[in-house]
């Protein structure tokens, strides 16, 4: 009896561990382009239309638009590191906020990606100072 109690736990807690970790997982591409201040395959990840705050721009913009807005930000600003500080989410939303340290200061980043028949979306961005 307490054999099986002792195996019930450590399925659940498997089961509970691996759904844990399993979730939130933000591409390391998403990350990289972050970190290097590539807004090209930043943009690559942006839904048709996303809501983006950058410093003092706050909208909905097409994509191309935004992709302008987060190039014309890297250019005054390059980035040297982007880490991840927190992440959360279900399986096909997932929320992250991160540091972002350029030549200019420290920026407070934080996103909402959607998967997209099995692609992660970015549908907000947001840019701000830390």
């Amino acid at each position: 009896m307490k054999r099986n109690l002792i195996k019930v736990t450590l399925v659940t807690l498997a089961f509970v561990l691996s759904g844990l970790l399993g979730v939130a997982q933000i591409s390391d591409e998403l990350v990289t382009s972050l970190k290097t201040g590539n807004a090209s395959v930043l943009s690559s990840y942006f839904n048709q239309n996303i809501e983006l705050f950058v410093l003092d721009q706050d909208d909905v913009y097409s994509r191309a638009q935004a992709q302008q807005i987060v190039s014309n930000f890297f250019d005054q600003n390059k980035a040297s590191d982007f880490s991840i500080i927190h992440q959360s989410g279900k399986a096909d939303t997932k929320y992250a906020i991160g540091k972002l340290t350029t030549n200019k200061g420290v920026y407070r980043v934080s996103f909402l990606v959607k998967n997209d028949s099995g692609k992660p979306v970015i549908h907000q961005l947001r840019i701000e100072k830390q």
